[in-house]
């Protein structure tokens, strides 16, 4: 019963994380995560809190995304535990003066830690899997710079085209549905969960 309660309030730290960033609710998006947390996304990688100070003045700027999670699976071994939670993020973007959404989906990675008797993610990473790039016009037509488009891997190429377009420096290295991306972060996961 007691790894029951425990997954549980694991998967409600991760799948929350998504509503209070969504929400621009900062504090409370901060009570997810331990102080030292890492965050790396398409556009983004390093500490959390200059996460949302970089999330904020996307905000000022008019940026929004949503994030919508599913299921969540947790392996818990003491005080550490590994939750993966599919997910789906919705961008809308203005493109060459065309409003357009991508639509990625995948799922959150999280290195999650029991600290004075409180599960936060310590670290997250998303896996992204698929993705596709709309007008919002459906009767308007896109034309992309296949050079630019194809620079990115399958698994994030159109949101990272979005975010580059717009000024934004994208890895191109980040773990989508398979490959060596994906084979090291499962494999360093793997050992943080069960080192002493």
């Amino acid at each position: 019963m007691q790894n029951l309660i425990e997954k549980l309030t694991i998967t409600d730290v991760v799948q929350s994380w998504a509503m209070y960033r969504d929400m621009g609710d900062w504090e409370r998006l901060r009570s997810t995560v331990h102080a030292d947390a890492t965050m790396t996304a398409t556009w983004y990688n390093g500490g959390f809190e200059g996460f949302i100070e970089a999330l904020q003045a996307s905000w000022r700027k008019g940026s929004r995304s949503q994030h919508f999670v599913g299921s969540t699976v947790v392996d818990i071994q003491g005080a550490k535990a590994v939750a993966q939670t599919r997910m789906s993020i919705l961008v809308r973007g203005m493109l060459d003066d065309q409003a357009v959404d991508v639509t990625s989906v995948g799922r959150f990675f999280d290195c999650v830690e029991k600290r004075g008797g409180t599960w936060r993610i310590a670290k997250r990473c998303v896996i992204y899997e698929k993705d596709r790039m709309d007008p919002v016009n459906p009767q308007a037509s896109l034309s992309l710079d296949s050079t630019l488009l194809e620079k990115f891997p399958e698994g994030y190429r159109h949101l990272a085209y979005l975010q580059t377009k717009a000024g934004g420096d994208v890895n191109p290295d980040l773990p989508t549905a398979s490959g060596p991306a994906l084979d090291q972060l499962l494999a360093q996961a793997n050992t943080w969960l069960h080192a002493s």
